[in-house]
């Protein structure tokens, strides 16, 4: 089992790993749309749904995986009319590779933000 960590995405806020390389397969934890740099969460659901998936990239390849590795993404919203403009920038992240998804709408997510997607990948 390794750990990962880079400074290309946010530290984790709590007691865990940004993800965890283990049989072949990479396990992301749940990551919310943080400029690593700033700490700044950006206003706009387009913008933390880009700002979300650069922080996924970033471990995913800190992992030796890719966006095209994933093989599952929990994605969770704070109001399921977002949905449409998640998966537009979703789709167009991921274009033709298709992992499994659940999208799941909460109630609040911390620090106010709108998205946190969580994955799995193969390295």
């Amino acid at each position: 089992m390794k750990y990962i960590h880079t400074s290309k995405a946010p530290n984790p806020a709590g007691h865990y790993s940004q993800a965890i390389v283990s049989g072949g397969s990479v396990f992301v934890s749940g990551q919310l749309p943080i400029d690593p740099d700033s700490g700044e969460i950006k206003p706009s659901i387009e913008d933390q749904t880009s700002q979300v998936l650069n922080n996924l990239e970033a471990i995913l390849v800190a992992s030796g995986s890719s966006l095209h590795h994933v093989v599952k993404c929990t994605v969770y919203i704070s109001d399921i009319s977002l949905w449409g403009k998640v998966n537009e920038i979703y789709a167009a992240r991921f274009g033709n590779h298709k992992p499994a998804r659940a999208m799941v709408p909460t109630r609040e997510l911390h620090f106010g933000c709108f998205i946190e997607i969580d994955a799995v990948a193969i390295c």
